[in-house]
């Protein structure tokens, strides 16, 4: 048990820029205080306690205000940071790694007992601020879940889920490197160069339209030095594709 929580405190310190000494971490994570109870409470689940390990739930809740069910398989060195607000359910399985922040929901849209209605998080997942996953499907090993994102399906290893609906960003290149300090530390889920699909898409339709105009103005061009007229339309606002950008991003 000791190896165990010395293992928590260190993976702690490691992840989180204000953690500074272990006797912090011991005594003043709440998150690490409702991992080490959960333990207690899940052995008790497993050993056909079940009233006795949801009785040690509901204490670690109201110390730490972090609920986990003692049903719940959480990893090893799993870091909840901040933590109030974290609800884990039943079925919810948490792998090695894992980093939860604050308001975060693991839980389940089924009503059949017995079933897996609790989503499952691959090894080194981080689920930002206030995100909700709702189900019991896989977010992928190292896959990230940015702050209020709404998943209801599948993330891939190694994707970003943003948004309410979430929307799933693939990782076009792998970096080593970056993966390695991405897993250290994402705060919230966040990670540099994340950008929106939407986003992307639209940039990409407004880059589309500055240049079909371009092509437009130079056949007009084109047709009058060769003598040949065209209607004159009323003109329209200037059209700005840097302006329009902006405005995406």
């Amino acid at each position: 048990m000791f190896s165990r929580l010395r293992e928590d405190i260190a993976s702690i310190i490691e992840r989180d820029p204000a953690a500074r000494t272990a006797w912090e971490v011991l005594t003043c994570y709440p998150g690490l205080h409702a991992i080490a109870m959960h333990r207690w409470a899940h052995w008790c689940w497993m050993h056909e306690m079940k009233w006795l390990g949801r009785f040690i739930s509901h204490i670690a809740r109201g110390l730490t205000g972090i609920e986990i069910h003692p049903g719940a398989i959480i990893g090893r060195r799993v870091f909840i940071d901040h933590g109030f607000g974290v609800v884990i359910g039943e079925t919810a399985e948490v792998g090695d790694d894992c980093t939860i922040y604050q308001g975060v929901t693991l839980g389940g849209t089924s009503l059949h007992k017995g079933a897996k209605r609790h989503p499952t998080l691959g090894r080194g997942a981080i689920i930002g601020a206030g995100a909700k996953v709702l189900g019991g499907f896989t977010v992928g090993e190292g896959a990230k879940v940015g702050s209020n994102a709404v998943v209801a399906k599948e993330v891939p290893p190694g994707a970003t889920a943003v948004g309410n609906p979430a929307r799933i960003i693939q990782k076009e290149t792998y970096n080593l490197k970056e993966e390695a300090a991405a897993r250290m530390f994402a705060a919230y889920g966040i990670t540099p160069n994340g950008d929106d699909p939407l986003s992307k898409a639209l940039h990409g339709l407004i880059d589309n339209a500055a240049t079909q105009e371009h092509q437009i103005v130079k056949i007009i061009t084109a047709l009058k030095a060769a003598g040949i007229l065209c209607e004159t339309l009323p003109e329209l606002e200037k059209f700005d594709p840097a302006q329009l950008n902006k405005m995406v991003e």
